[in-house]
């Protein structure tokens, strides 16, 4: 099968809304949401995929909005994709690599954030969810351009039960907080089902009381990474498991800030950005998600680097509509400032405006030559702009021997690619090397590869 046929087999309708005008609406200054997930697969929400649980909210942005098929975080671990996110940067320019635990240094302050450039232009923001770029006090979200926040500073993994290595987090309890303070000093089980339902009330209380303000409201999910929790009123509610039952509660939790969006006159002013920070944890087996790619997350392979992703701005971008052009999670700051109207950082930055690829304009080409994937502070991978081509470089990896099962993590062990080249027009499973069919391409690629390791390797 190749990737067009591949992904013609989910496609969406779509709906339009209306709203009252609003001092922002007015302005022309349009409002941001941004709801990135936790480790989700690629495949664990219709339409990308078909699981046995429901996700009508999911759904209905996409038919509300585009579904993006080939949409790529920078890496596929928890801090480096987030920091290229909130930063427009490679983890090879910020050094932000894998994923950081309890008093980390995190995303250096020189970088800007995603926030401080629309503050900047008189935009409120916030940020309710897992931060996971920082936790000391100039690396924390009051001090990284949000006005409002909430949430964990790391993974909700990373406490005294974690099932590995608990000895890690001895004596550093995991804390949950609120605007600059300390909320809840020990989250427990008993806490962590709580986790979605108070980021999103503090969402839809931020829309309510933000619907005069143009904003920026940035809503990092701590689920469905491990160990898994849902509140009372999703339990058991899916039917297969708790997986299902998380997947379900982030469905609500969706439905919840489009609906805040809706009363509020806001529907037509605001682009809803929904994606994830990287693939599947397949160690966890039965707790984690589903990708038909090649490996999983902490690889530089589709299954870790590729998310599903639907971006709604109704009026701009059309409903019920499928793209498979490429673009990164590095792009979403230029983006999302030139649609603003906000000056870039200071600091240099790798990602690109792609509005028109999003709005899928006439003659629209992504302005990249190439993205770059790492894996820790491992450079692994280039793929081409139009993501037609993607390149290996020797590289080892992580792959999945047994899962786990019930929370408990599986068995991984070492293997190792390669200099090979894929043609992900033709198959996006990356299983091929076509290296020697295609030698000027090859070329090409080799010399984005040394281009990349050239600038930020040596």
């Amino acid at each position: 099968m190749n990737r067009r046929d591949f992904l013609k087999n989910t496609a969406g309708a779509g709906l339009a809304s209306l709203g009252l005008a609003t001092k922002a609406h007015a302005a022309g200054t349009p409002n941001f949401v941004i709801i990135l997930l936790d480790d989700s697969g690629w495949a664990d929400f219709k339409p990308f995929g078909h699981p046995a649980y429901a996700t009508p909210n999911v759904e209905r942005l996409a038919n509300e909005g585009c579904r993006f098929n080939n949409f790529y975080v920078a890496q596929a671990v928890c801090s480096a994709s987030r920091s290229a996110l909130l930063s427009g940067c490679y983890p090879s320019r910020t050094k932000v690599f894998g994923a950081h635990g309890p008093g980390a240094r995190g995303l250096d302050p020189s970088f800007a954030t995603m926030g401080q450039v629309l503050q900047q232009k008189g935009y409120k923001t916030a940020v309710f969810g897992k931060w996971h770029i920082g936790d000391q006090p100039d690396t924390r979200p009051p001090a990284r351009g949000f006005d409002e926040s909430c949430g964990l500073m790391y993974s909700n993994d990373m406490w005294e039960v974690h099932p590995e290595s608990p000895q890690n987090y001895a004596g550093k309890p995991l804390q949950f907080w609120e605007n600059g303070k300390v909320k809840v000093e020990r989250m427990t089980p008993k806490e962590q089902p709580m986790l979605t339902t108070w980021y999103t009330e503090h969402a839809v209380d931020f829309i309510n009381r933000n619907k005069a303000n143009p904003f920026l409201l940035y809503v990092p999910q701590s689920m469905p990474h491990v160990p898994l929790f849902r509140s009372e009123k999703f339990k058991d509610k899916s039917g297969v498991g708790v997986y299902g039952d998380v997947m379900m509660e982030i469905d609500w939790s969706i439905g919840e800030i489009l609906k805040a969006l809706k009363n509020n006159g806001l529907d037509d002013n605001t682009m809803v950005v929904f994606t994830s920070d990287n693939g599947p944890w397949t160690s966890y087996g039965n707790h984690a998600g589903a990708t038909p790619f090649r490996e999983a997350k902490g690889t530089g392979f589709d299954g870790g680097t590729r998310s599903a992703c639907i971006v709604r701005y109704p009026g701009k971008i059309k409903a019920g509509a499928a793209s498979n052009k490429a673009w990164g999670t590095i792009d979403l700051l230029p983006t999302i400032a030139g649609l603003a109207g906000a000056p870039l950082p200071k600091n240099p930055i790798d990602g690109l405006n792609v509005w028109d690829v999003i709005a899928d304009k006439p003659g629209a080409v992504n302005p990249h030559e190439f993205y770059a994937f790492t894996t820790g502070n491992q450079f692994e991978a280039v793929m081409s702009g139009d993501g037609h081509w993607k390149l290996h470089v020797p590289h080892n990896y992580r792959t999945l021997v047994e899962s786990g099962n019930n929370g408990k993590p599986g068995v991984f062990r070492q293997a190792s690619i390669g200099l090979s080249l894929f043609d992900m027009e033709k198959d996006p499973f990356e299983t091929i090397n076509v290296i020697d069919q295609y030698p000027e391409v090859a070329s090409r690629m080799k010399m984005y590869a040394e281009q990349h390791r050239k600038q930020f390797f040596q």
